[in-house]
């Protein structure tokens, strides 16, 4: 039993994601970067999980980092899980949705705002939804 609550088959994310979004929120894979369509967007609203819809950062979070990646310097409380990540023989801090696992990214310690992170995301795992102008 998953520990999420969103909980589907390998096979029915298969069907609900492209090769590319599955790749990256199932299979923790990453987007080369500067190719993402998020990297350079700045628009005020907030970034939700592609896999499940729920909401993971706020606009007001965004930052260019010149990393290639949309980064942020802190996520909506509660939304990420934090998994210690050691493959390709570095020490990383995976992110991934707390509703449905999906693989966001990795988090580091070297953001250049107040919080000192950044929550470097790929583009393919975020949906965005823009605030309604009042």
């Amino acid at each position: 039993m998953s520990k999420y609550p969103v909980d589907k088959s390998e096979e029915v994310w298969k069907q609900e994601l492209s090769a590319e979004e599955y790749r990256i929120l199932r299979q923790a894979g990453t987007e080369y970067p500067f190719t993402g369509q998020y990297n350079d967007h700045f628009e005020a609203g907030t970034y939700h999980c592609k896999g499940c819809g729920a909401p993971l950062y706020a606009s007001s979070a965004k930052f260019d980092s010149g990393c290639g990646w949309p980064s942020y310097d802190q996520s909506i409380e509660g939304a990420i899980e934090y998994r210690p990540d050691h493959s390709l023989g570095m020490r990383r801090v995976e992110i991934l949705c707390a509703n449905c696992g999906g693989h966001q990214g990795h988090v580091f310690n070297d953001g250049p705002t107040k919080t000192g992170q950044r929550y470097c995301v790929n583009s393919a795992s975020i949906d965005f939804t823009p605030s309604k102008e009042e």
